[in-house]
């Protein structure tokens, strides 16, 4: 892995010997917290504006100081005060917002990438099979028909949702987002495998109530309909069978949304294949077939889905990362606690932003009157080498 040497860390400095205020300059201050951005190498362009220079002349390289954080492009922030009370004037750009960002989607869909431009293609045979169904159990009577067709129209809006996540999340931070919006692609695929655990207790749920019913109402001619499903889902499953696993490494955000709706084609042709083995059991007088085939489906589509579920649920409950042991992360905390000018450790949070992205905070109570530099250094070599992308510490004066 290419060492980055940028990070960032927030000081709070009651008496700090040298305090800075709002505006770049020296005050009394008594409660200041400040970010700081390490750049490459310490050495610094004395035509920096944010670089302080001290009265002694010293070309001792410094750490520039940003207003914040989180590196965010100027004018990002920049208040237009000839509209300031002018509500009307907000909204209408709030509209233009709204469409300009479901224009650049649809943009992004049409020039997308193959997953995307495969994924619209199995939508799209979706919907039409739909309709067809929906209109055929509509004109003839068949309830079973219409009830299939509302069932592959909810998997249509969902398999949309991801291909909306797919399009959204190559837009760039801006400032309200400013992580980005790469995590739609883990909320499609929570989105896909709680549907699909819901797949999974329906289909529980109906083998019940084959169990308890007369199997001899079996309506044979749905057997039609689910092999025709069962053909569009495999063209499904062939356009992802790159991510046709149970359980995957999901080093981009990408391969989780990915994965989900590989899963969810994967669970409709199993769904399928058990209603057309239950209907051909019948036909050949095996009792119980259907509650048989109906209960080795429900728990396929379980088994195969939780693990998923598991996974996008964690990310979105901001859990420790996976890839990263807990012995790990005790072993920092003790040799960052053992460090000479660190007096506690008073907050340690670590986190995946994204799959492949973990973000970390520290909050360090450090002795007076210390050079900031080194443990931050040390704080930052020390969990970049465990898979950190981005950690922010924030250092208070005891």
């Amino acid at each position: 892995m290419e060492k980055n040497k940028s990070f960032k860390y927030s000081s709070q400095e009651p008496e700090s010997p040298y305090p800075w205020n709002a505006e770049f300059g020296i005050s009394n201050a008594s409660d200041r917290r400040y970010a700081f951005s390490r750049q490459s190498s310490f050495k610094q362009s004395m035509r920096d504006p944010q670089t302080p220079s001290f009265s002694n002349g010293s070309s001792k390289p410094f750490l520039s100081r940003n207003v914040s954080s989180i590196d965010i492009p100027p004018g990002f922030y920049s208040v237009d005060h000839s509209t300031e009370g002018n509500f009307d004037a907000k909204g209408s750009a709030d509209k233009f917002l709204v469409f300009d960002s479901v224009f650049w989607v649809f943009r992004a869909m049409r020039t997308g990438n193959r997953q995307m431009k495969r994924l619209l293609i199995m939508i799209s045979l979706n919907v039409a099979y739909s309709t067809a169904e929906l209109a055929i159990g509509l004109f003839t009577g068949r309830i079973g028909l219409v009830s299939d067709a509302f069932h592959l129209t909810f998997g249509c809006g969902l398999l949309t949702f991801s291909l909306f996540a797919m399009a959204a999340s190559r837009r760039k931070p801006d400032s309200v987002y400013t992580y980005g919006y790469q995590r739609l692609e883990v909320l499609s695929a929570f989105t896909n495998a709680l549907f699909l655990l819901f797949l999974s207790f329906s289909l529980a749920v109906e083998a019940l109530h084959a169990f308890i019913q007369d199997e001899s109402e079996h309506k044979h001619y749905l057997i039609v309909s689910a092999v025709t499903n069962l053909l569009v889902n495999l063209m499904g499953v062939w356009f992802f069978r790159n991510y046709a696993r149970v359980n995957l490494v999901y080093r981009k955000p990408e391969d989780m949304n990915y994965h989900s709706v590989c899963l969810h084609v994967l669970a409709d042709s199993v769904r399928s294949a058990g209603l057309i083995l239950a209907s051909w059991f019948l036909s050949l007088g095996v009792n119980n077939a259907e509650v048989l085939c109906l209960g080795l489906v429900s728990v396929a589509v379980f088994m195969l889905v939780m693990p998923l579920f598991k996974a996008s649920g964690g990310v979105l409950l901001q859990m420790a990362p996976p890839n990263i042991s807990s012995s790990a992360l005790a072993k920092c905390w003790w040799q960052i606690t053992s460090h000479e000018d660190v007096i506690e450790v008073s907050q340690a949070r670590f986190w995946e932003l994204v799959p492949g992205h973990v973000v970390g905070s520290l909050s360090l109570q450090v002795k007076k009157e210390m050079d900031d530099r080194r443990i931050l250094e040390y704080a930052h070599n020390l969990y970049h080498e465990l898979g950190m992308h981005d950690l922010t510490v924030q250092t208070d004066y005891a």
